[in-house]
């Protein structure tokens, strides 16, 4: 497995990368320890380090580093801008409850 991102979510990031000024970065998705279940996602525009697992989606590079894969393996993360929700998701099969904000999660 690996992780995924959706073609909406790709375009936002995109989006984001070039209203930052921001050409040649990619982004670092990963896990931290706190929010109201345990575990929280984080995401930010990041240079590649030694050990990080690296995928491509159409030209966005997306950086993983070896800790947060562990929880992050066959995690989608799509974006979504409706007149019910509006922002990124994270859909993770690893996590076995999540948040109502679902920024946080447990395994």
């Amino acid at each position: 497995m690996a992780v995924s991102v959706t073609p909406q979510a790709v375009a936002e990031i995109k989006r984001m990368a070039e209203k930052e000024n921001r050409p040649g970065v990619g982004l670092r998705v990963g896990v931290k320890g706190g929010g109201c279940s345990g575990l929280s996602y984080f995401m930010d525009f990041d240079l590649k380090k030694e050990k990080d697992s690296e995928f491509d989606f159409d030209g966005l590079k997306v950086f993983v580093d070896p800790k947060s894969y562990l929880y992050l393996d066959g995690m989608m993360l799509d974006y979504a801008d409706t007149l019910k929700e509006k922002g990124f998701k994270f859909v993770n099969p690893n996590a076995s409850k999540t948040c109502g904000c679902g920024e946080s999660f447990s395994v």
